[in-house]
């Protein structure tokens, strides 16, 4: 196994503003450990409550949708893994960032899905989220980046940004970022 190199990632995560760091196969009990560390950094950061709650349910939304998705997939480890970033600019702005592997198509109807939330105005985002909430929903069938999705880019200060990283085998790395 190669040495880590722990200096060189610590020196990156500082010049970025990294405040939290995950990769690696997401349970429900991880995430929520890591949300709850999340929500302590942020108390002892004094950041303002709303803003607090935001990045918190961001992060929230993002992996349970990670791994909601690899589950329903069937997907063992490492295909299942999630890569979090949280950073901070120390100014009152946070990026949660969060990737994971997806089939090559759900990614490329996700991104679509980001792009034309990236359109909305504040507004038309609370009136879609209003419409969406309102729509019937079938037991046991994923409405996959619905409401969640929505949500997340109400809470956005800017335009969600997304990449999707084709692989070979059929499949693709989405990373979702949004500045909170």
């Amino acid at each position: 196994m190669e040495l880590i190199d722990l200096f060189s990632m610590r020196e990156a995560f500082n010049r970025q503003s990294v405040i939290l760091c995950f990769n690696g196969p997401i349970s429900r009990s991880l995430i929520e450990e890591i949300g709850n560390a999340l929500r302590n950094y942020l108390e002892a950061d004094n950041t303002h409550p709303s803003a607090a709650m935001d990045v918190f349910s961001v992060y929230i939304e993002m992996t349970q949708n990670i791994r909601h998705y690899a589950l329903h997939k069937g997907w063992a480890e490492p295909d299942s893994s999630a890569t979090v970033v949280v950073a901070n600019d120390g100014e009152g702005q946070y990026l949660v960032s969060a990737g994971n592997l997806v089939e090559q198509e759900d990614g490329e109807v996700l991104m679509l899905k980001i792009a034309e939330l990236g359109t909305q105005d504040k507004t038309q985002l609370k009136a879609l989220y209003k419409e969406q909430l309102r729509k019937p929903r079938d037991a046991g069938v994923s409405s996959g980046a619905g409401l969640g999705l929505i949500d997340i880019a109400r809470k956005a200060r800017h335009p969600m940004q997304a990449t999707l990283k084709k692989l070979d085998d059929g499949r693709a790395f989405v990373s979702l970022s949004v500045a909170i």
